[in-house]
């Protein structure tokens, strides 16, 4: 049984969800001296995945994340002189001892499906650490990483779908309401485990060392002392159901305790230079912040920048704001809300995407198309193409 250290920045972070076991998969194969040689429709094949879906997530895994600029895995094209190329050589990163980091098993990544497969990792590095998650904590790690509902956590009914399909199928088992504040206790293991067959003795025949079959009624006719025999030997009473008493899963309980706390160990923060530069204003704010909270506003700033937003806009807008609030009473809160908030927008005559009132948000310079649209003439559009002549 081989396994495979995934980084918690892979699980939790920004990647798609067939991400996962493609990194397990190339991790495992780049043990080797030679790297990793499987090419896509080979990965394709073992996970059980389709082919756009395993380049997608090479692409994903081989470009700077957004965040920290950090890229797991390496790819090196190998081409003889003539010309005929072979498949890439692939290497993963090399992730220090004190980067936070889950086992999984490389058997899991061709059992499991992706969102199977991070419920998975994140349990394994729960267990690990001590701590106790719940299906809120859980919906958080298994959000929405596409469509209309992208970044939203997932819902815990479809949480506890997930967590029972694992359980059925071996991967973990679950004791119910036995943890911290009447939470899970969830058991990982390395292999898929049944539960041990069992002899049916309520009902049926079957074969008995005394020569005889199994019954479900007692025989009346018995050797007693008392005359009258029991009533109701033949009546199946229900078994009495146990309902728990304990409290149920609050998503907005109180902390845990400093015993179920653990200090970040993870790698030390480095963000892009462009990040820096956006977040140069509030510098003063960012000693006193985690590095989780860091991590997010350096996201939320890589997203509006990949859009097409203005580094320079975007920084003016930052100490503005911050030079205009009188008191922040929580810092994180203020960063992550109030702070990188973008502005609303407006609707427009032209109907363009990056017009607000008639002005370009991002160049601020003035939209030729409304102007157009005030001199009453209609903006110019390429005509459409409908057809290749004969």
């Amino acid at each position: 049984m081989q396994r495979v250290r995934v980084p918690l920045r892979v699980v939790v972070g920004y990647y798609a969800d067939a991400v996962l076991p493609v990194y397990v998969k190339i991790a495992a194969l780049s043990r080797r001296e030679s790297g990793c040689e499987a090419g896509v429709a080979y990965l394709s094949g073992l996970l059980g995945l389709s082919r756009s879906s395993v380049e997608r997530a090479l692409t994903q895994l081989m470009r700077p994340a957004p965040d920290d600029d950090i890229a797991e895995v390496t790819s090196y094209r190998r081409t003889h002189q003539g010309g005929r190329g072979h498949t890439a050589v692939r290497r993963v990163r090399v992730a220090s001892r004190a980067e936070h980091g889950a086992w999984v098993p490389t058997r899991a990544a061709e059992g499991l499906s992706p969102r199977q497969l991070r419920a998975y990792a994140a349990l394994s590095y729960a267990t690990a650490t001590g701590h106790h998650l719940s299906l809120a904590e859980l919906g958080h790690v298994l959000r929405h990483r596409s469509g209309k509902k992208a970044s939203e956590p997932l819902d815990p009914r479809s949480v506890r779908r997930i967590l029972r399909a694992l359980e059925d199928l071996g991967w973990i088992s679950v004791d119910r309401r036995a943890g911290y504040r009447g939470r899970h206790l969830y058991t990982v293991h390395d292999e898929p485990v049944q539960a041990p067959l069992t002899a049916d003795l309520d009902e049926g025949s079957g074969a008995d060392l005394g020569g005889g079959s199994l019954a479900t009624v007692e025989d009346q006719e018995i050797d007693s002392p008392d005359d009258s025999p029991p009533a109701a030997l033949d009546i199946r009473r229900r078994r009495e159901q146990v309902v728990a008493r304990g409290p149920v899963e609050n998503p907005a309980g109180p902390p845990l305790p400093s015993t179920f706390r653990r200090p970040y160990a993870g790698p030390d923060l480095s963000l892009a230079p462009r990040i820096w530069d956006v977040l140069e204003p509030v510098k003063v704010l960012l000693a006193g912040l985690s590095p989780y909270v860091v991590r997010q506003a350096a996201r939320e700033i890589g997203r509006q920048l990949n859009a097409g937003a203005d580094s320079e806009r975007l920084r003016a807008r930052l100490e503005f704001r911050f030079a205009s609030t009188e008191t922040i009473r929580d810092p994180a809160r203020w960063l992550l809300g109030a702070a990188l908030k973008p502005p609303e927008r407006h609707p427009s005559r032209c109907g363009l995407a990056g017009c607000d009132r008639g002005v370009m948000r991002f160049t601020d310079a003035p939209c030729k198309a409304c102007a157009e649209l005030a001199a009453g003439h209609p903006p110019h559009r390429p005509p459409e193409l409908l057809g290749r002549p004969t």
